[in-house]
């Protein structure tokens, strides 16, 4: 005699339920993994832009030692030539920073879009390779909107092609009588982030006293 099987199947409806849940729990954990990834990205940007940032301010310390060194009141470079030192290329900074005027640095950080650098013609980067002043006078294009992090660019040799999202503002202060002035370097960096609807920002301040005449 035939004993009848009395178990049954699953429902359309139990089915269904199952696949929800199943699929909500692969969701859920490849928007985790996805997050745990875009927060490495991010990371690591942020390390590689402080080197950058980093290698800007160094130097401008190695420059502004070279120029202490060297300095005598009333000396003078000749800017004309070709030949150059690391005193004169900091010589050079000075008198930039002194044409340019800015009278504070610019507004940064928030919410808005990272575009190319406010008076572009003001702003400046080093070259870390040649230790060099790059500005637009020198290379109108320098300055570019970082299209992933914030880093520099080189062309044959250690020509550096373009800053993008990197800059520098020097702003002056008054000397007052024989009390020795200073710079402020602003070091700036701006790029988008993965995985952010706010742009990244990074900024430091690096601050170099002039000699007393």
């Amino acid at each position: 005699m035939l004993k009848m099987n009395k178990q049954r199947g699953d429902t359309l409806i139990e089915a269904m339920f199952a696949l929800t849940v199943f699929g909500f729990i692969v969701v859920t954990a490849l928007s985790l993994m996805n997050q745990g990834v875009s927060a490495s990205q991010r990371s690591l940007e942020i390390t590689t832009v402080r080197q950058e940032m980093d290698g800007q301010a160094q130097t401008l310390r190695f420059l502004h030692e070279a120029y202490i060194q060297a300095y005598q009141p009333g000396q003078n470079y000749n800017l004309n030539d070709a030949i150059t030192s690391p005193a004169e290329e900091y010589y050079k900074v000075i008198q930039f920073v002194k044409t340019a005027n800015l009278p504070s640095a610019s507004q940064f950080g928030g919410t808005g879009a990272c575009v190319i650098p406010n008076n572009a013609g003001k702003n400046f980067i080093m070259n870390p390779v040649t230790a060099q002043l790059v500005s637009t006078s020198t290379n109108p294009t320098v300055f570019k909107k970082a299209l992933t992090s914030a880093q520099l660019s080189f062309g044959g040799g250690n020509t550096l092609s373009s800053s993008n999202g990197i800059w520098v503002e020097g702003v002056r202060s008054a000397v007052n009588g024989t009390n020795a002035g200073y710079i402020d370097y602003h070091i700036r960096a701006c790029w988008d982030g993965p995985g952010l609807d706010t742009p990244m920002n990074l900024g430091t301040i690096v601050r170099l006293y002039e000699p007393r005449a």
